[in-house]
């Protein structure tokens, strides 16, 4: 890009507006969702189309957020960003023609950071979310506009960002809106509710009965838990209960991303249960693999190992390694083959016949396929909480959901 003189600014075009406009309604349409996934239990969204085309899947993954930031809140931010600096440049002549320079070097990170969510979203989720996709057309068509408009050399706009800013500062009315979005942007920031759960436990190898917090419900948010309960049909799964007050059951797909994640956010709760009520709470896994090879109620798809994965879970199980070979199934979710299952049962649960007894452990694997088609399972994970089916839940509704039923039962709390 070579240097031209203010002759052909770099002014912004209707492009920039209009992708930076639709960013902005997308990544504000993606914070809604995201905020009432983690604040009503019942909530379904409506771009949840499919197991594969699914918003909740992003929100409730690890690249839902950033540093603990949603990373839709950091959309929001961004695409207002860019439009408060397109209003701001806009004022004077002089600003105006280093506008697409500035939405350059903005589109710039942002094609990074979109990138490298995209990645996530399509290649280790396996999930398309149609919120995102949006934002992420608008980043590309914010870059595209910007590079096709800006004239000017990029070496000159550290000197043109100075000047602007002090022109910035000597504005009342620019400085006006620049403390409003400053203001604005911290209290979306700090009102936005946490789904952060502090637990070492529930990282993969790491001991289960050290101390877990779970952050409690909010009153509003622990009342709408309670009328979505109460609403709820119980019907009837045919697992034993041995005792355990409360039965949790989830249907489970070892290649289903989040089956991994609500694998590692339910530990802390799980183990929590485990320690201060022990024996109150059973926790069943039952298979489902979305494999056609094992389940003809399966759609075609990706999960060519989960039999595979299913079976070879069991076959550890026997050797007391059921946990190690979950634990390394979900961490290897993007890249399970049939063969690399079958290496990493024989080097972890030392499982030497695989192939011999594969036929027959798959016929009981079909079992649990069998009684998920009865209870109209349509996907993984799907839970049922004393034969409550339940939502995917964050993990401190389902610690309050437990806390429901135990009390249900009569189990005395602390």
């Amino acid at each position: 890009m070579t240097a031209t003189s203010d002759a052909a600014p770099s002014t912004a075009t209707p492009l920039m507006w209009v992708a930076a406009l639709l960013g902005l309604g997308a990544s504000a349409e993606s914070t809604r969702v995201h905020y009432k996934l983690l604040t009503d239990p019942a909530y379904a969204s409506f771009c949840d189309v499919s197991a594969t085309v699914s918003c909740t899947n992003a929100y409730s993954s690890a690249y839902g957020a950033m540093a603990g930031v949603p990373t839709a809140l950091l959309g929001v931010l961004f695409f207002a960003g860019v439009l408060l600096v397109l209003a701001l440049t806009s004022r004077s002549a002089a600003s105006r023609a280093h506008a697409s320079g500035y939405v350059l070097l903005m589109s710039a990170i942002g094609l990074l950071v979109v990138g490298y969510l995209g990645y996530a979203s399509f290649v280790v989720l396996k999930t398309i979310c149609l919120l995102c996709v949006t934002t992420y057309v608008a980043v590309v068509g914010l870059f595209v506009s910007a590079v096709t408009a800006t004239r000017v050399s990029m070496s000159a706009m550290p000197e043109r960002l100075a000047a602007d800013l002090r022109r910035l500062f000597t504005t009342p009315a620019a400085m006006s809106a620049l403390v409003a979005f400053v203001a604005a942007a911290a209290a979306l920031l700090w009102s936005f509710p946490s789904d952060t759960v502090m637990a070492s436990a529930a990282e993969p190898g790491v001991a289960e009965e050290q101390a877990v917090a779970i952050p409690p419900l909010q009153p509003a948010q622990q009342a709408e838990l309670e009328k979505f309960i109460a609403a709820q049909q119980r019907v009837p799964v045919m697992v034993a209960s041995e005792g355990a007050a409360v039965v949790l059951v989830k249907f489970n797909d070892y290649m289903c991303p989040p089956c991994g994640q609500t694998f590692a956010e339910y530990k802390p709760v799980l183990a929590k249960w485990a320690k201060e009520y022990p024996g109150k709470l059973k926790f069943v896994t039952k298979d489902y693999p979305l494999d056609p090879e094992c389940n003809q109620l399966a759609p075609g798809g990706s999960h060519m190992a989960s039999c595979e994965a299913a079976v070879a879970v069991r076959l550890a199980r026997e050797k007391g390694k059921a946990a190690p070979m979950e634990d390394w199934l979900f961490a290897n979710q993007p890249s399970l083959t049939p063969a690399s299952v079958k290496t990493a049962v024989q080097a972890i649960a030392g499982v030497s016949d695989f192939d011999a007894r594969y036929q027959a452990t798959l016929q009981l694997v079909k079992g649990d396929i069998a009684q998920g088609g009865q209870l109209q399972v349509q996907g993984t994970p799907t839970f049922f909480l004393n034969g409550i089916r339940l939502p995917g839940l964050r993990a401190s509704f389902l610690d309050a959901a437990i806390a429901l039923e135990m009390k249900r039962a009569g189990v005395a709390l602390k």
